[in-house]
């Protein structure tokens, strides 16, 4: 980001911390009558690598990766499609290319002088371990694809003052701002006077390893999040997700993004995180950016994780993640509640700062109809990066 780029990036994180932390939810009362609780905390980058062992990150945070021996390239096994003649997916050729790019103008081409117009499209994946017949994205020989394996998206280093590289000194760069919450929830219950339902909300950066970052800053290998999480009971967890998935989305169109290019699309089962719960599962708000359409792209996850965050990060560190709620449980000869222990439920609204500064460049994007050729930014007041502007008077 240059200089206008990045007071832009400023007055959205400021929208969405005064928004959030400073007047959560703008004044507007939760599903339960009362005022929104949300407090602020700021994590390490590199923190204790079995965090990323209670999350999953090490044994699960992988995508499949697959590499071109002819190019030297690396994909995306789940962003490569493929084409071939219908009822042949095991006989050569079968074209394989990235959405969006050149060589899909290419790929379409050949296999629509191969076999006219009997193709059919479908993902890499689908076709199993037999890669001997297709031809990469950007080769010109059969059989240069290698088979798709794991591929972990963090990236490891190591601290210390020796320069040894042992499994005693790795560390990584964390993946998600979220566990950095998760792991300081019982430091924030201790000292501070919040109580369910409540939330942690951060901003900070994030890294993953991404095999094709691509589509300018929408998908990246660094790339900062503004994240919530917010427990609350396992049995208002439904109404309270409900709440966030609504507000989040309104946020977003009052922000500048209110149009037929902002949809809120709920995830189908196949889709869920292992962390999601089912039934509830995961949200999205997606923007209709100029290289997804007529498509959309991720522009922020309201998900509900149930409490496998915080019942992980218990199990590995032998510490008591519960909370005690004086409002809840059997009633006492007095008639006050007894207190209940219970592990709080999580709502998270995670949102990706440099994917909706890219979205708000894009809606902005206004042709000037009074002047051919000409366009102009046609910014919220909330977030341009220019507010105001002096001229002299001129004859013109």
């Amino acid at each position: 980001y240059g200089p206008l780029g990045a007071q832009l990036k400023k007055n959205l994180r400021d929208a969405w911390w005064q928004d959030v932390v400073m007047n959560p939810c703008v004044g507007r009362p939760g599903p339960d009558g009362e005022p929104v609780e949300i407090v602020p905390v700021d994590t390490c980058i590199i923190q204790n690598p079995k965090v990323w062992e209670a999350s999953g990150h090490v044994g699960g945070f992988n995508d499949p990766m697959i590499d071109c021996r002819e190019s030297k390239a690396r994909y995306r096994a789940d962003h490569v499609r493929a084409i071939s003649g219908k009822g042949k997916r095991n006989e050569a050729p079968i074209f394989a290319f990235l959405t969006d790019t050149p060589s899909e103008t290419k790929q379409r081409k050949a296999a629509a002088k191969k076999f006219g117009n009997e193709i059919e499209e479908f993902d890499l994946l689908e076709l199993g371990t037999d890669f001997a017949n297709v031809l990469g994205p950007d080769a010109d020989t059969l059989g240069t694809l290698t088979e798709p394996r794991a591929f972990n998206l963090m990236f490891k280093t190591f601290v210390g003052a020796t320069s040894a590289q042992t499994d005693e000194n790795a560390a990584y760069l964390r993946p998600e701002t979220a566990q950095g919450i998760f792991i300081n929830f019982k430091n924030v219950v201790d000292t501070t006077r919040v109580s369910v339902p409540f939330g942690i909300a951060q901003t900070g950066k994030a890294f993953r390893n991404e095999v094709t970052p691509r589509n300018f800053t929408f998908r990246s290998r660094e790339f900062e999040q503004m994240e919530i999480e917010f427990f609350c009971h396992a049995d208002d967890a439904k109404t309270w997700f409900t709440f966030w998935r609504d507000w989040r989305y309104q946020w977003w169109q009052e922000i500048g993004l209110a149009g037929d290019n902002l949809i809120l699309r709920n995830h189908d089962s196949d889709e869920l995180a292992h962390y999601a719960k089912e039934g509830e599962g995961t949200s999205d708000i997606e923007y209709r950016f100029p290289f997804t359409a007529p498509g959309f792209g991720e522009l922020e996850g309201i998900a509900h994780r149930g409490n496998f965050d915080l019942t992980q990060h218990e199990e590995h560190s032998k510490k008591k993640m519960q909370y005690f709620d004086t409002t809840r449980g059997e009633l006492a000869p007095n008639g006050q509640p007894k207190g209940e222990w219970y592990t709080p439920h999580c709502i998270e609204p995670s949102a990706g700062l440099d994917r909706g500064v890219l979205a708000i460049i894009c809606e902005a994007y206004t042709p000037d109809e009074s002047r051919a050729s000409k366009v102009y930014m046609k910014f919220h007041p909330r977030v341009a990066p220019i507010k105001a502007a002096v001229f002299p008077l001129v004859n013109k």
